[in-house]
């Protein structure tokens, strides 16, 4: 029940729709069963039992016993006017006309389920997608990017079509089910009886392979997505597998992987096509009961032979409907395992410190204070950082000093808010960041990291990314800045060339310009900068520099440095070791000082050398 709560859920908002599916479904069943009593009087003409008596009229009600009669008194009466070839012609055309309305209504209820089923994929897919880009960064620090694919892609198909089996299931064929055993009991109700016992007995036996179906399933669609996970890395690792000539290595994980995908796939279809064969064994065995039973009821003259055959037609018909129970149920099971899958991300709270009152903010007017602040990673016992005070004045530029993994790039990405500290206080302007909107926040400020995050789109495009309403003079104006205009100007399409997935179709250097041009064009009154120049060559990172010095004029920048000989103008610059401030001061503060900082510079000194 709560498995048919939670599609009924997604199928609300489509209620023309579904409503219209409904009533084709219950047409269709009405002329289902219309059909059962129409075939009576044809095996009685057939079997030639039909005699020129003359029967009372009988009015046409919708109780089964009068409409039965009525059905027989007109056929009678049809006889006797015309000729049995006529009265054959009337039947074969009357059950042309119930089947014609018959799936004329199935057609319509298909064609309404369609978009129905479409547009709760389409819903679905854009609450994941909606979903995918709001969730925090500590999210994606333990999922695998392939398993999320397979979520939006994969996982959706099975919702997809256990929505389609569910709704038809729901709808059509249990009024089918009930207007074939109510005609059953009205010709004979202990026959129906054993009939309808036997049928449960079979119900519970496919139903039992169905219930194991479940786990099964979500097992399988886990490993799909642990496969779809590590072809994504491989591609877009391909460099590295090749130049390690690791091509062995990545294809025995993805070997194994693949065969485990494949024998848990097969124990799943080995329980599914079982269901198939063992439901028609055992409606056969069950029809062979009927077919004795029933034949005994009509020697001992208790039932006629037509009606007898009209009640193995009406056994049919429940017989398929049944049986769609069963296929409904796997993809049901299918579908529910995926959902699930999918659930387990639209549930997850992307609304982090609920309890602070949010207030917009759309200016930095005076400082940025980090007051005790500490932080820990999920996945990590060690804190990244811890209680940590530092000062950004406006319009002040405060570098970052400090080895790999010393929590610098941590403590920027606390400013904007990318985690969420676990203690301490980041405030703008005496207002502490996690009552700001996270929108305004985000908009104060423009990141360049050190490697450049570009899209499989135009130059102009990925300049323009955030900023949807600016101008072409825009574009060129900020690419002009950084440095990025006379190469862009030399490029195949100009602003228009395509520069291919993640930008591999531009060196580092370019790529950061266009990344700088891009923070740029977002104007925002703080700028951080990390590591921009750690990976360039001399050339490039001169560039840079200089577009970094029209970048930095008349704003505040938090500058994580790699070499420190581009950090001497700074404000003030902060040496972090082990996510703990170890000094801090200007260049010949720290010089003069001759503590880490000090040494870190003779250290890179001797290495340029």
């Amino acid at each position: 029940m709560k498995t048919i709560k939670r599609l009924l859920a997604l199928i609300a908002p489509y209620k023309r729709l579904i409503f219209l599916n409904i009533f084709s479904n219950i047409m269709v069943a009405v002329f289902t069963i219309a059909s059962i009593p129409a075939f009576i009087p044809f095996l009685r003409l057939i079997f030639g039992m039909e005699n020129n008596k003359v029967l009372n009229p009988v009015a046409f009600s919708l109780h089964p016993k009068y409409m039965l009669q009525h059905i027989k008194y007109q056929f009678a009466e049809l006889i006797q006017t015309q000729s049995r070839e006529t009265a054959l012609l009337y039947i074969c055309l009357l059950l042309v006309v119930l089947f014609f309305l018959k799936n004329l209504f199935r057609y319509l209820s298909l064609a309404s389920i369609a978009p129905v089923r479409n547009a709760i994929v389409r819903d679905l897919r854009a609450s994941l997608y909606e979903k995918y880009i709001e969730l925090p960064l500590a999210f994606y620090d333990q999922q695998k990017k392939g398993d999320l694919v397979a979520r939006i892609t994969s996982d959706l198909t099975e919702v997809e079509w256990s929505i389609l089996n569910v709704v038809e299931s729901l709808f059509r064929q249990p009024l089918i089910i009930l207007g074939g055993l109510g005609f059953m009991i009205y010709i004979h109700p202990l026959l129906s009886i054993i009939v309808i016992a036997l049928v449960l007995f079979t119900g519970f036996i496919i139903g039992g392979i169905g219930r194991k179906l479940k786990k099964e399933s979500h097992d399988a669609q886990n490993l799909q997505g642990e496969l779809i996970s590590h072809i994504h890395e491989s591609l877009s690792g391909i460099k590295i597998i090749q130049s390690f000539n690791a091509q062995t290595i990545v294809k025995n994980i993805f070997d194994t992987l693949n065969n485990s995908y494949r024998k848990k796939i097969n124990r799943i279809l080995w329980k599914r096509d079982l269901s198939s064969p063992l439901s028609e064994f055992l409606g056969v065995c069950v029809f062979a009961i009927l077919l004795w039973y029933g034949s005994k009821i009509v020697f001992s003259g208790q039932l006629n032979p037509e009606t007898f055959f009209a009640f193995l037609i009406a056994f049919f018909y429940i017989i398929e409907p049944a049986k769609s129970y069963s296929t409904a149920h796997y993809h049901l099971t299918k579908g529910m395992a995926a959902l699930d899958r999918i659930d387990t991300i639209l549930q997850m709270d992307d609304k982090v410190n609920p309890s602070y009152p949010i207030t917009s903010k759309n200016s930095f007017d005076d400082k940025i204070v980090f007051s005790n602040v500490s932080f820990k990673y999920n996945n990590s016992d060690r804190p990244a950082i811890h209680n940590l005070n530092f000062t950004i004045e406006k319009g002040q530029h405060v570098a970052l000093v400090g080895r790999s993994g010393s929590g610098k790039s941590t403590i920027a990405d606390l400013l904007s808010r990318f985690y969420e500290i676990s203690s301490g206080q980041i405030t703008i302007d005496g207002q502490d960041i996690r009552s700001i909107n996270l929108s305004d926040l985000r908009h104060l400020i423009a990141i360049v990291t050190q490697e450049p995050i570009l899209f499989h789109d135009t130059i102009e495009n990925n300049i323009r990314f955030g900023r949807k309403n600016a101008t072409s003079q825009d574009i060129r104006r900020v690419a002009k800045m950084a440095y990025a205009h006379d190469f862009i100007s030399n490029t195949e399409d100009d602003y228009q060339t395509i520069i291919g997935d993640r930008g591999d179709r531009l060196s580092g250097g370019e790529r950061q310009r266009i990344a700088l041009a891009r923070a740029l064009l977002k104007d925002p009154p703080i700028l951080v900068l990390d590591e921009a120049t750690s990976a360039l060559d001399s050339e490039s990172e001169n560039l840079i520099q200089k577009a970094l010095q029209q970048a930095l004029l008349d704003r505040t920048a938090l500058i994580i440095a790699h070499r420190l000989s581009t950090i001497k103008a700074c404000d003030k610059i902060i040496v972090v070791d082990q996510g703990k401030i170890i000094e801090q001061g200007t260049h010949d503060q720290l010089i003069q000082h001759r503590g880490a900082y000090y040494k870190f510079l003779i250290l890179q000194q001797s290495m340029d050398g």
